[in-house]
């Protein structure tokens, strides 16, 4: 996938030494620059690419670093009691020692919080703030790499919304990075060069591949125009006599907290080892022709950026292909302008380009550039004319070849063929707000990556709306028309609309009755895909494939007296009907009913839900301390999600609250979690009260839910509701296996994909708000400024701390001397204002000693820092000095 946005003052990377076979990146004397950036949201976002990276370092001297947004300081701890800020150093030290065995020194920390596990990228961004992309452009300029790598920035089923957020910011980067515009401050105060970076990826790949040394030429990208590229792991390392694929689960293991020290080996046999796949979202340089031999190579991701190949224009030189539109119409013509820029050293001689687009389509102009000298650019326009015939909706790669006399060079990007007008179905909030992203980015060719889907209730109905956009310069009328599979009907089969303008949407409103109740709901039934026919009379009709998805559906009866909360079912307390908890959610599948399933009643009374879940498990999970309750997902729980009003985009407006059966101490627990209020359930849910009994092989969870703790009046009609089952039969911490109601990837993040409850006869109390309140979220995020790993490493890159400016000089404060004792150390600080000093005695064996002070006035200052042992081998003292205006400074000496 390629990008269409504008770039600004690019600077081109710095030519390397031209040949006939591949060179390794050329490096500078900054201890900062950097060949390749990865930007993740979490330590351990990058472990699945780790194979590639060592490969890179190894075979080709690619110096990679890794932006990391939050320590993942809202994750679970398999290993220790330590959470918040505690735990965000663990996971740091754990990144650390992981991307070591790939051969990555270079972790960049910028202190965002991690709050708690959502699939949404608006509530990230929310919490994360406006200043993060700054940070993170901020990065890039000090760093200067040329490749960067990122993660998936659609909402794709199941996809972290911090994941979302942090690809998000990676692409923007790639574009902002290089505009003077985008945070000037950081050229005209700190000092800073605008810089292009020249290749931008996505990890993974949509399509098939084969395992073994061919899985990269075996690919088959479900978007036909995309460029994949594979770097198999199978490869040994020259150094370590392994496959890089075991080398990388020796460094996935590293993330103990997280549970992965119990990932077992890969297999032996390299044929059963397949890649690491990179999609491309843009590049500024040439880059391998798919289908040739070097788009298949592993430095695919790098040619053009830090590697030549065989035969290619040297590095530095700049390759762009513009079409007019991305919108293209069947037989409408447009223009594409190609670019070509010499590097600033280096002639490229006399040069051409030639375009080439799908069979069928003509292309007209003349590619010559002339002679181009070094820095010179070159440019030719062509005209392109998609056939009448050609099918509307398919993606297509128009593609440009540079001859010069130094070299080939190759780019393409994509565009689709639309009819006057397209129809699609509604988008759920969060689709939408990532389309309107990629339009405002200008990178269109992002779109589209998630299949429209809506949810449905079984036996149930619901508006489905079909937007009609007319892509035209003229009005437009026509009709829409739904053919949906069987079990499914709508009130109206097709309909009509008319003088849409140009650039113009509408909806079209049908009401669509799953007919056959009998289907299957949530994954057991997947996707029931149908077909929306938009038809103008203008060039045609334009078809999407979207989905309905089917989700369970219950009432739940009122009790005629409040049922005893003691973990048994009583005569006539529940007389509502038990829902099926087996189904498989995540993970291993039961082995049997005797290994997990599980039954749910409910009923109200007054104004309190009763939940009772019976539960088949044979062996009783790690016995967390109830202090531990949160951590349910690493044993045996229950979780209860409600949605009041059942319409919650994400779960910050919702109610989840996980109960233990048993805990260390006997008792059952329960906490809120990842909702509009965390925390002890005592806390954060008053009045609500849980019971359990547990038995050989089963135990039962009862709990009373009072409505006004939920976030906002329930709709008796329409309340969200989904019953969680997770089941570990280990004592390490670890679950293997989660079972539900309603089942999905991602379903506890996703509020649209519960299940549906009716309360018949329920009416909530006058005056409750419907609006729910400000969620609580968590705010207490490690600070680099406390992390000695993190300043040692700003020493040695001689940066600022978590993506912020430097302290200015006449702020800035450091260490100038250390003289250790006993039991502590004396250090000397000069500040050149009043400040705020973080100091640390580390030696080999880690950290001896800590202390903050804060430094009144400016001059020499000394202080103590008591050790908590003695100091071993090299001793030092690092210090991270906060200036008044918020800029840091890192600095280090030796204690004598």
């Amino acid at each position: 996938m390629l990008a269409t946005a504008a770039v600004l003052a690019l600077v081109p990377a710095a030519p390397a030494l031209a040949g006939t076979a591949q060179t390794t990146p050329s490096t500078t004397n900054s201890p900062a620059d950097l060949d390749a950036l990865f930007i993740g949201a979490h330590p351990d976002d990058e472990a699945f690419s780790l194979s590639t990276l060592g490969q890179w370092s190894e075979d080709h001297g690619v110096r990679t670093g890794v932006v990391t947004v939050t320590r993942g300081e809202g994750g679970g701890n398999a290993v220790g009691p330590e959470e918040g800020p505690a735990l965000g150093l663990l996971r740091e030290a754990e990144e650390r020692t992981a991307v070591g065995k790939a051969g990555v020194r270079d972790v960049f920390n910028l202190d965002d919080v991690d709050f708690y596990y959502t699939v949404s990228a608006p509530l990230t961004d929310q919490i994360w703030g406006d200043d993060t992309l700054e940070k993170v452009v901020r990065i890039v300029r000090q760093t200067r790499p040329e490749v960067l790598m990122t993660m998936d920035p659609a909402p794709s089923p199941g996809n972290h919304g911090n994941h979302q957020q942090a690809a998000r910011l990676a692409v923007k980067a790639f574009y902002a990075a290089a505009d003077p515009k985008a945070f000037p401050e950081q050229i005209t105060r700190e000092g800073l060069r605008p810089f292009a970076p020249s290749r931008v990826f996505l990890g993974g790949g949509r399509g098939t591949s084969k395992s073994g040394p061919d899985c990269a030429s075996t690919f088959r990208p479900a978007n036909p125009a995309q460029n994949v590229y594979g770097v198999w792991s199978g490869r040994p390392s020259q150094s370590q006599g392994r496959t890089w694929a075991a080398i990388e689960r020796d460094a996935q293991r590293a993330y103990a907290s997280q549970g992965w020290a119990v990932f077992p080996d890969v297999p032996s046999d390299p044929a059963q080892l397949g890649c690491d796949f990179f999609t491309q979202v843009d590049s500024r340089v040439p880059f391998p022709e798919p289908g040739s031999a070097a788009a298949t190579a592993p430095t695919a991701a790098l040619d053009g950026a830090l590697v030549r190949a065989a035969g290619a224009v040297p590095l530095g030189t700049l390759l762009d292909l513009r079409p007019s539109t991305f919108d293209v119409r069947p037989g409408a013509a447009f223009t594409v302008k190609v670019t070509a820029t010499a590097p600033s050293r280096e002639p490229l001689g006399r040069s051409a380009v030639t375009l080439r687009a799908p069979e069928g389509w003509q292309v007209s102009g003349s590619g010559d550039l002339g002679r181009l000298a070094p820095g010179r650019t070159g440019s030719a326009t062509f005209t392109v004319t998609p056939p009448k015939g050609a099918s509307p909706g398919v993606r297509a790669r128009v593609a440009a070849t540079l001859t010069t006399d130094q070299g080939r060079g190759y780019t393409d990007r994509q565009v689709e063929v639309s009819p006057a007008v397209r129809g699609r179905q509604q988008l759920l909030p969060q689709v939408d707000q990532y389309e309107k992203w990629a339009a405002d980015l200008d990178a269109p060719q992002l779109r589209g990556l998630v299949t429209p889907v809506l949810t449905l209730p079984s036996g149930g109905a619901r508006q489905v709306g079909v937007v009609v956009t007319n892509v035209s310069d003229a009005p437009q009328t026509g009709t829409v028309r739904l053919d949906l599979p069987a079990g499914f009907t709508a009130d109206r089969a097709e309909a009509s609309y008319s003088a849409l303008a140009a650039g113009a949407s509408t909806t079209v409103q049908f009401t669509v009755t799953n007919s056959d109740a009998s289907l299957k709901t949530s994954n057991e039934g997947g996707d029931y895909a149908y077909t929306i026919t938009t038809t103008t009379s203008a060039d045609g009709s334009s078809v999407s494939k979207p989905a309905l998805e089917l989700v369970p559906k219950t009432s739940i009866p009122q009790a005629a007296s409040a049922p005893a909360v003691d973990g048994v079912e009583g005569d006539g307390e529940y007389t509502g009907p038990a829902l099926d908890i087996s189904r498989l959610w995540e993970g291993t599948a039961c082995s049997s009913a005797a290994d997990c399933s599980g039954t749910a009643k409910l009923a109200w009374h007054d104004d309190t839900l009763f939940v009772l879940v019976k539960v088949k498990d044979d062996v009783v999970g790690t016995r967390l301390p109830a202090s531990d309750c949160k951590r349910h997902w690493r044993t045996d729980a229950v979780e209860v999600a409600i949605d009041p009003r059942g319409t919650s985009e994400n779960t910050s407006t919702t109610f989840k609250a996980a109960v233990l059966p048993v805990t260390a101490e006997g008792p059952p627990c329960f906490e809120r979690d990842a909702d509009n209020r965390q925390g002890p359930g005592e806390q954060t849910a008053p009045g609500m009260r849980v019971a359990s009994k547990v038995a050989t092989g089963e135990y039962t969870v009862e709990m009373s839910i009072p409505m006004e703790v939920l976030p906002g009046a329930v709709d008796p009609e329409h309340l969200g509701l989904n019953i969680l089952v997770y089941d570990s039969d280990t004592q390490d911490k670890t679950g293997q296996t989660r079972i539900g109601w309603s089942t999905w990837g991602g379903v506890q993040g996703d509020p649209y994909r519960w299940g549906v409850a009716t309360l018949p006869g329920y009416h909530p109390p006058a005056g409750r708000p419907t609006t729910p309140p400000d969620p609580v979220i968590p705010d207490t995020g490690l600070s680099s400024l406390d992390s000695p790993q993190s300043l040692e490493q700003a020493v040695r890159l001689g940066l600022p701390l978590a993506g912020g400016p430097a302290a200015k000089a006449s702020e800035s404060g450091r260490v100038t001397a250390a003289t250790g004792a006993r039991d502590a150390v004396k250090v000397t600080l000069r500040a050149g204002s009043a400040g705020k000093a973080h100091l640390f005695v580390r030696d080999d064996q880690g950290t001896a000693g800590s202390h903050v002070v804060t430094v009144p006035r400016s001059g020499s200052t000394t202080v103590s820092v008591p050790l908590t042992r003695a100091t071993a081998g090299h001793p030092t003292v690092v210090a991270g000095w906060q200036a008044p205006d918020g800029g840091t400074l890192a600095s280090q000496a030796r204690v004598r």
